[in-house]
């Protein structure tokens, strides 16, 4: 049996950047460390840490919803001529709470 085998993966050059960075600090490479994952993984029977799903406030995940259909162009976003219009907007929409 080889005493190791290669695993190519695909990441962002912007990821393997910051984790090439991070695991410097530890003094590790990107490889050690997921060596270190992998085998915590194996060890634990599963992920090493916990897995959630975020949970947002109904204000943030309607904000968020805004924000994806502004993107996709389901509507159109706002624009201002002026930082005073915004914080108008902005004070108005205060006093009416």
């Amino acid at each position: 049996m080889p005493k190791s085998v290669n695993l190519n993966i695909r990441l962002s050059p912007e990821t393997k950047s910051n984790a090439k960075e991070l695991f410097a600090g530890f003094g590790i490479t990107i490889t050690d460390a997921i060596n270190i994952f992998l085998n915590q993984s194996i060890i634990t029977g599963g992920f090493p840490f916990e897995i959630k799903q975020p949970r947002y406030n109904h204000e943030t995940e309607v904000a968020m919803q805004e924000t994806r259909d502004i993107m996709s162009g389901k509507i159109e976003s706002k624009s201002y001529s002026s930082l005073q219009e915004i914080i108008d907007e902005i004070n108005s929409d205060a006093a009416n709470l």
